[in-house]
């Protein structure tokens, strides 16, 4: 399912016109970006948890010259799906 499959989705369960549904999970979608930059936890209950995790440096080989290289650490996001969700 792509973003236009969801989109058209809200709207048929919501009862909302496409342009309505679109803004809907565009603001919803920009509202979990803002707060995982903000270094927030957001928990949709039934759904799961979006965080921020911290990678620490690591020591990698690059496959084509088979040097050894440092991965410098990074932060990215983790999602832990709800028990139920799936089911």
């Amino acid at each position: 399912m792509n973003k236009t499959d969801l989109t058209n989705e809200i709207a048929a369960k919501a009862g909302l016109n496409k342009v309505a549904a679109k803004a809907a999970l565009d603001a919803v979608l920009e509202s979990i970006a803002q707060a995982l930059a903000n270094e927030d936890k957001v928990q949709l209950i039934g759904f799961g948890t979006f965080s921020i995790v911290e990678k620490p440096e690591r020591t990698g080989i690059n496959p084509r010259t088979k040097e050894k290289i440092t991965i410098p650490a990074r932060k990215t996001v983790k999602f832990k799906p709800a028990a139920d969700l799936g089911k």
